[in-house]
């Protein structure tokens, strides 16, 4: 069953789990569509009264502040992503011989008979920026479409709206792909696997298994990435159609059925006449922006889906060229004094970290926060040759000055004792104390932000004001 026109939504009682960007929009289709809508919601706040009244004006029920229990005659449960899968709703739903569907398995089914194939995107990290890109290239080569997915952009909206698409890139996360049995995508991408959401999946290889889904009915191409093996992995234990290819993407030399870079160059050997033989120039290194090494991945995984979809070598490179990242992604502020000021307050683990710090050769290295579990001797014996000096703020600091002590015990490390939000201030300032010219003062923090921040951007944003105050 793939498709709603095969199902007969008429008087069926569904529980929607959660309100918010998912649990909405799937409790108005399913309505609309003559289903006997329940939603539950954990929360009781003001914001959640307010979405309530809204849908109850459409006839919903809603209960606020009860989120575990299944409510009589249910015959469907509509998760929202983050509902980790060992709450007692499921566990009864389970039970009951329920199925239990995501807001992306929903939107597969109700895509219509003529809907527009998805290009699909995961991985521990990039996965944003990647989406970004495709859609990018996808417009430079004059195809309707759009980003859509975990990136903030309901795929239901998308499926359901009034707009006409060619193709979708779609970003999806693993708790979307945990609860989409059915996603069966045109071609898709792993960009990297490294520990994160633990605490939720449980254990590594259930975090893995979640996101090699993604490959699983792939028709045209499953990207991987050459670096790390995991990825490769999980497309050799997908279940694909037949024809369907293992493309991979590397930052050396690419062989045959590979993207890769030579000389300066983005190269496919995959989808040309004679892989064995010939090379397709794509763009150069210079296109990418920023050309990060970890961003040039990014930017070879769009490309490889894109010419999986048959768009032409130009469309790459303009798409590339006109692609703008978000901010907080290894986003150069300003220089001040001959050193330079850049935010990448949404690398939020070791993984992302790690790639940031890559990227530069002489650092300052601001970092701390929630830690999430997470343990960075690995991350500090990588970077260390690379750290001129180190700030440590936010609740979990200690964990990385002692990695620091073990890997990088040369480094200078300013231990700044507060989770204010003022500390950041304070972290820019000693920051420009430890550097000179040529350095970089890098905000790649490796820890969630919420024990001083309510999210990375509003890190990266008193970093920016932090770095302006210094400059004037």
């Amino acid at each position: 069953m793939t498709s709603s026109e095969h199902l007969d939504w008429q008087g069926k009682h569904v529980t929607v789990a959660g309100l918010g960007v998912s649990g909405i929009p799937a409790a108005k289709a399913l309505h609309a569509r003559g289903a006997h809508v329940t939603v539950v919601n954990d929360g009781d706040d003001a914001r959640a009264r307010e979405q309530a009244a809204e849908l109850e004006a459409l006839g919903i029920t809603v209960r606020l502040g009860d989120g575990a229990t299944l409510p009589e005659g249910t015959e469907l449960v509509v998760t929202a992503p983050g509902w980790k899968p060992d709450k007692p709703l499921f566990t009864a739903a389970r039970a009951a011989g329920l199925e239990i569907w995501g807001d992306v398995e929903l939107a597969w089914r109700l895509r219509g008979p003529d809907a527009a194939p998805w290009l699909a995107i995961t991985g521990t990290n990039g996965k944003t920026t990647t989406t970004q890109m495709l859609a990018s290239i996808l417009k430079a080569a004059g195809l309707r479409t759009a980003a859509v997915g975990n990136i903030g952009v309901s795929l239901l909206d998308a499926v359901l709206g009034d707009e006409q698409y060619d193709v979708l890139a779609v970003e999806l996360s693993s708790y979307q792909l945990h609860w989409a049995p059915s996603l069966r995508a045109h071609s898709a991408a792993v960009l990297n696997l490294a520990p994160d959401h633990l605490d939720w999946h449980g254990s590594m290889e259930a975090y893995a298994a979640d996101k090699g889904r993604i490959y699983e009915g792939n028709r045209v191409a499953c990207v991987y990435n050459v670096a790390d093996k995991a990825t490769e992995d999980l497309v050799r234990e997908a279940d694909v159609e037949e024809g369907c290819r293992a493309i991979g993407f590397t930052l050396g030399t690419p062989g045959p059925s590979q993207l890769g870079v030579v000389e300066g160059i983005l190269v496919d050997r995959a989808f040309v006449e004679d892989r064995h033989k010939n090379a397709q120039e794509l763009a150069e290194v210079s296109d990418v922006n920023p050309p990060a090494p970890h961003n040039i991945a990014n930017a070879l995984a769009a490309a490889a889906l894109a010419r999986a979809f048959g768009v032409p070598a130009r469309a790459v490179r303009d798409g590339l060229r006109d692609f703008t990242p978000d901010a907080h992604r290894i986003s150069h502020v300003a220089d001040v004094d001959g050193v330079g000021y850049v935010d990448d307050s949404k690398a939020t683990n070791t993984h992302a970290a790690e790639a940031s710090l890559a990227a530069y050769e002489s650092i300052v290295w601001i970092a701390g926060g929630l830690a999430k579990g997470a343990t960075f001797d690995e991350l500090v014996a990588k970077s260390a040759k690379r750290l001129r000096g180190v700030v440590l703020i936010g609740q979990d600091r200690a964990l990385i000055r002692e990695a620091l002590a073990r890997h990088a015990p040369e480094v200078p490390v300013v231990d700044l004792d507060r989770t204010d939000t003022g500390a950041m201030l304070a972290a820019v300032q000693e920051a420009s104390r430890l550097a000179v010219a040529g350095d970089t003062v890098l905000l790649a923090p490796a820890c969630a932000s919420m024990d001083m921040f309510a999210n990375y951007n509003k890190r990266g944003d008193a970093f920016a004001e932090a770095v302006r105050e210094l400059g004037s």
